[in-house]
């Protein structure tokens, strides 16, 4: 693909924003919202900000995977656009390697490492999964020539791990037993990750899951280079996005039976039906934003997206919920049964406004 643009997609911006929302206060805010109201909207989307036990898919369950694609997304503007300016492929090797290697830290630090509890301590990540996961779709992309052999080395990787999880037995359990104690993720994780597994028996950022991530993330990765492409109309990429996103939802949903959508075992149809709605949601951002030229109520979301690695570590080490607590006590004892929902929404300004300060003076965590 011949590829050249001058404009900031602003909508990447933007979605990375409305899925960081939903992490720094947003689903707590739902939650709040659903307890204290009769509105049965309101209770219906508060049950789906939780994620699933096992099998099977909330709306909660997306907001990794979209974050992930997201990153991959950004590749084709982040790692080819470089390389068609004559940047070294060593120099593009060194970014993707450091990247992987502060945000497997970044993790680390996130799971407690200042506890010095190192026995005990969680070494897999959300923040890990993202760097190792970009760091595979950063090498892929870097090492082949177009899109034909990138999609090729995603239907590799989808194809197999679908392989792995269903055809290679477990001792004790079997061969394609999708359970949390019996499943190939389950074995792996046991005999590799050192320290504790998130769910005992497993860990749903666990080895197998990174390299199915890293699906996810060159999904992104091939989403990306569409919205790259100068040869496609604006409204062709839109259908073409969001037309492979139904297929892949509808392959996922049809799949389920037979092969579980299951978040925590990163199964290949998780990233189908994922990864579909990621498309879905990529195309529709795209046609408001940065086609029709949308942009002013993304705004709040884009101020967030700006900063997601710096928000997400700051809700785990600043306690934005004591600073609403404090200033919005008052007027909150006054809300009856919506008190605690005024002071989530308390807690989701004052991390805003700390974005804003950040963005308005053009501070950025770049990872």
């Amino acid at each position: 693909m011949k590829t050249s643009v001058k404009e900031r997609l602003f909508s990447l911006d933007a979605l990375r924003g409305f899925d960081m929302f939903w992490i720094v206060g947003g689903d707590v805010l739902f939650r709040s919202l659903g307890k204290v109201t009769d509105w049965q909207w309101a209770d219906w989307w508060a049950n789906q900000l939780y994620h699933v036990e096992w099998a099977g898919f909330h709306a909660y369950d997306l907001i990794f995977p979209l974050f992930m694609f997201i990153a991959g997304a950004a590749i084709p503007f982040a790692l080819t656009g470089k390389l068609e300016k004559g940047v070294p492929k060593s120099e593009l090797h060194r970014k993707v390697v450091k990247r992987a290697v502060i945000l497997v830290i970044f993790g680390i630090i996130y799971n407690g490492f200042f506890n010095l509890n190192f026995s005990d301590m969680r070494f897999a990540s959300v923040l890990g999964q993202i760097g190792l996961a970009y760091l595979i779709a950063g090498m892929i992309v870097l090492h082949t020539k177009n899109f034909r052999q990138r999609l090729f080395w995603l239907i590799g990787i989808l194809l197999g791990i679908a392989a792995v999880q269903n055809l290679v037995p477990v001792p004790g359990y079997g061969a394609g037993v999708l359970t949390p104690e019996g499943s190939i993720n389950s074995y792996v994780d046991q005999h590799i990750l050192p320290g504790t597994l998130y769910g005992g028996t497993f860990d749903p950022e666990g080895t197998l899951s990174i390299i199915s991530a890293a699906g996810i993330t060159l999904m992104g990765a091939l989403a990306g280079a569409y919205l790259r492409d100068k040869q496609l109309t604006q409204y062709r990429k839109v259908v073409y996005l969001a037309s492979a996103g139904v297929v892949l939802i509808v392959l996922g949903a049809a799949l389920h039976p037979v092969y579980p959508v299951i978040k925590a075992a990163w199964t290949t149809t998780f990233n189908f039906l994922a990864g579909g709605i990621c498309l879905v949601l990529l195309a529709l951002f795209y046609l408001i934003i940065d086609v029709w030229k949308a942009r002013r109520w993304s705004y709040f979301f884009r101020v967030i997206g700006m900063n997601s690695i710096t928000i997400y570590m700051g809700v785990r080490i600043i306690d934005f919920k004591h600073t609403s607590d404090f200033v919005l006590n008052g007027i909150a004892s006054y809300a009856g049964n919506f008190e605690p929902v005024v002071l989530f929404l308390g807690m989701i300004l004052v991390e805003w406004l700390f974005l804003y300060y950040l963005y308005k003076n053009r501070i950025f965590l770049r990872v």
